[in-house]
C-alpha cells in the first residue's frame, strides 16, 4: 500500500510476525553495513520487549556486520527487581542479542541504590556521540520506551529519567507472560525519555499482534500529544514502522510494501 500523506511513518505491513521480523531485521541489518562502510563505528538502542523477538533473531544471524564496531545501548529498566533477575530488560537482552555478537561496548541501565544518579549517569554516555540507529516497539497504552501517557513528555528536558509506571503499562507486562501477576511488575523504571529517543538518526519500530492495533491506529491517525506519546513518531523525518497482518489498522493491506 502506497499513500503519500505527510507526517507519517514509512509502513511495512505483512502477512505474519516472522515476515515481518525477516523484513525488519533485513532493513536494520543493511543501514548497519552502510553506516560502516562510511564511518568508523555506530551507536545503536534496542528494546527489550517479546514484540522485537522475530526481528532480534532474524539481525543475530545476519551476516557482513562488523559488531565490534557497533555499540548498544537499551531503552528501559525496572526499579526494584533483585541483580540477576531474568525479568530485566538487561537481562532479556543479553540472552536475546548482546551475548551472541561482539559488539564493540553494551552499555546496560544498572539500576543501583540510586537511580536517579543511574539515569544521570546514562544520559551522559548517550550523550558522547550521535545515536544512529533505534529498534523499538509501541506499547498497548500507546508508550514509548516507559513513556506511558500519564508521564510522558514530548518536550522533556532529561535524557534519561525515573519514572512511574501506569496499569495498563504493568498489565501488559504479564499480558506478554514476562511476570506471572500485576503484582509482580515493578511500579517504577529507569527510561530515555521521547526526545532522547528522537534525537536518532533513524528508528525502525516493530510492531506485532492484534492487541497493539488500536495503538497503531492512534499513533497514525491521534492528534500529537502525551497523550498518545507514540504520535511522537510523526515529528520524527526517517521511522519505519514494521506492522503484521493483526497489528495493521484496516486501512493498510499485508503485501510489504512501503508506503506513508
Amino acid at each position: 500500500m502506497t499513500t503519500t500523506t505527510e507526517g507519517r511513518p514509512w509502513l511495512r505491513v505483512f502477512d505474519d510476525r516472522t515476515a515481518m521480523g525477516q523484513a525488519a531485521a533485513d532493513d536494520v541489518a543493511n543501514e548497519l553495513r552502510t553506516r560502516l562502510a562510511q564511518q568508523d563505528q555506530v551507536r545503536m538502542i534496542f528494546a527489550a520487549a517479546p514484540s522485537q523477538s522475530d526481528m532480534l533473531d532474524a539481525l543475530r544471524a545476519a551476516d557482513g556486520i562488523d559488531w565490534s564496531r557497533v555499540t548498544a545501548f537499551h531503552m528501559d529498566e525496572y526499579l526494584g527487581l533483585p541483580e540477576g533477575a531474568p525479568e530485566r530488560f538487561s537481562a532479556w537482552l543479553r540472552a536475546a542479542l548482546f551475548d551472541h555478537l561482539p559488539f564493540a561496548a553494551v552499555h546496560l541501565i544498572e539500576p543501583g541504590d540510586d537511580p536517579e544518579r543511574t539515569a544521570a549517569e546514562y544520559a551522559a554516555l548517550l550523550a558522547e556521540a550521535p545515536i544512529d540507529l533505534v529498534c523499538l516497539g509501541i506499547g498497548q497504552n500507546g508508550h514509548l520506551a516507559f513513556n506511558d501517557p500519564p508521564v510522558a513528555d514530548l518536550d522533556d528536558p532529561l535524557d534519561v529519567k525515573v519514572v512511574d509506571l501506569d496499569d495498563a503499562c504493568r498489565q501488559q507486562q504479564v499480558d506478554d507472560e514476562c511476570f506471572p501477576t500485576f503484582e509482580d511488575v515493578p511500579e517504577r523504571a529507569v527510561t530515555l525519555t521521547i526526545p532522547r529517543l528522537l534525537a536518532a538518526d533513524r528508528l525502525f519500530c516493530v510492531v506485532p499482534g492484534a492487541a497493539k492495533r488500536t495503538a497503531v491506529e492512534r499513533a497514525l491517525t491521534a492528534p500529537i500529544s502525551a497523550a498518545d506519546p507514540a504520535t511522537a513518531l510523526r515529528t520524527h523525518p526517517d521511522v519505519t514502522l514494521y506492522l503484521d497482518r493483526e497489528s495493521a489498522p484496516p486501512a493498510t493491506r499485508p503485501d510489504g510494501e512501503v508506503g506513508r
